[in-house]
């Protein structure tokens, strides 16, 4: 492959790792202001609002992970390729920050679909 072609995949798949990010965080904010009328709309409700986001979580946090997973694979082909433009060397040094996206944003949707489900639960 190319370095534009390469560089044109790393685009893609970040475009993607940011999208995948809407859903959830539009439904967790909701939520969250929500949770007042939620609770009193009973009990069915509430646990369908729970299945809602867990199911756009763990939709959500596949998509962040294998877009980040894809992303990191690009960067290991643009270093074994040697490319040197100031992009691939941007690429190459922003990488490493794709586990972030990986492995705490998953974990920090966890701990609020904690917090919320105990503020509609309990």
């Amino acid at each position: 492959m190319t370095e534009r072609e390469l560089i044109e995949l790393w685009n893609r798949s970040r475009n993607q790792l940011v999208v995948a990010q809407f859903a959830p965080t539009f439904l967790l904010i909701t939520t969250a202001g929500l949770v007042p009328a939620i609770r009193e709309a009973g009990t069915f409700t509430v646990w369908g609002v729970l299945g809602i986001l867990l199911a756009s979580g763990i939709l959500g946090a596949l998509v962040e992970y294998s877009a980040a997973h894809e992303a990191q694979a690009i960067a290991r082909d643009i270093r074994a390729l040697n490319f040197d433009s100031a992009i691939s060397r941007t690429i190459l040094k922003t990488a490493p920050w794709l586990h972030v996206a990986k492995y705490v944003t998953p974990a920090i949707f966890v701990a609020i679909f904690v917090a919320l489900a105990a503020a509609l639960v309990l």
